[in-house]
């Protein structure tokens, strides 16, 4: 998912490629995942387009805003498109992008505050395939079930995928995470953690700027990661219920 920005850093005596969820960081899309054959279980899904091309997910919160990764809009307003209630990626209704609104503090170092708010030009017509996600009112807890979907490759470096993917991950603690990548990034209170010990499911490339979602509640934005469905690293996302507070502020819900 990531748009190609591709930095390189030195860390213990190596070069680290990244991309936002990138190579090394963020590289978000969903590995090993399962078909969504209707939109009507995630309405809430939308695909942010660049030009004609898919670039990232988004999650629908009104009938004006949309909320994504920050840093998967780099561009002007203008260049982006909304694509909603449909599993294909090209599919459903068209919806220009009015207003690109990225979290001050959002650092594409340390990809804290990676969140941001997409005004609509116009408004979104809600129907049984197309409806704002449930907000959450506290960040989910460690070892909870959550859903993960996007149009991103299945395998490294691949093609986005045509259809909507979606896979299951368990919730990772923020102390078991922050102990995993303790010498890699600093997990903060923006950030939740999520994916198998064991690896091989994962977001992945593409997938970015899309929800993680439990129980029908939107807790998380696919964020960055350690590769892609790597053993020993989950995937990192936005905490929805920190951020909260910003989200209403900006977009008045």
């Amino acid at each position: 998912m990531l748009p190609s920005l591709i930095s390189q850093f030195l860390f213990a005596g190596s070069v680290i490629s990244f991309l936002a969820r990138p190579a090394f960081f963020l590289d978000p899309r969903i590995a090993r995942g399962a078909t969504v054959t209707d939109i009507k279980q995630h309405p809430y899904q939308l695909s942010l387009q660049r030009g004609l091309r898919h670039a990232c997910g988004a999650v629908i919160v009104s009938n004006k805003w949309v909320v994504t990764a920050a840093h998967c809009v780099s561009a002007p307003a203008n260049v982006y498109r909304l694509h909603a209630g449909s599993t294909d990626k090209y599919g459903g209704v068209y919806y220009p992008v009015k207003k690109i609104v990225r979290h001050p503090a959002y650092n594409f170092l340390t990809i804290d505050y990676d969140i941001a708010l997409l005004e609509i030009d116009g408004e979104i017509a809600f129907n049984d395939r197309v409806q704002p996600a449930k907000l959450p009112k506290r960040e989910p807890a460690g070892g909870i079930m959550a859903n993960v979907t996007g149009w991103g490759a299945a395998t490294e470096g691949g093609e986005p995928s045509p259809v909507l993917m979606k896979v299951t991950l368990p919730v990772v603690s923020r102390e078991t995470c922050r102990e995993i990548y303790k010498s890699i990034r600093r997990i903060t209170d923006r950030m939740i953690c999520a994916g198998y010990m064991h690896g091989g499911q994962d977001a992945c490339e593409g997938d970015s700027g899309g929800p993680l979602t439990a129980d029908g509640i939107f807790y998380g934005i696919v964020s960055w990661g350690y590769k892609c469905a790597e053993p020993s690293y989950p995937g990192v996302y936005t905490n929805v219920a920190n951020l909260l507070w910003w989200i209403k502020w900006i977009s008045h819900i």
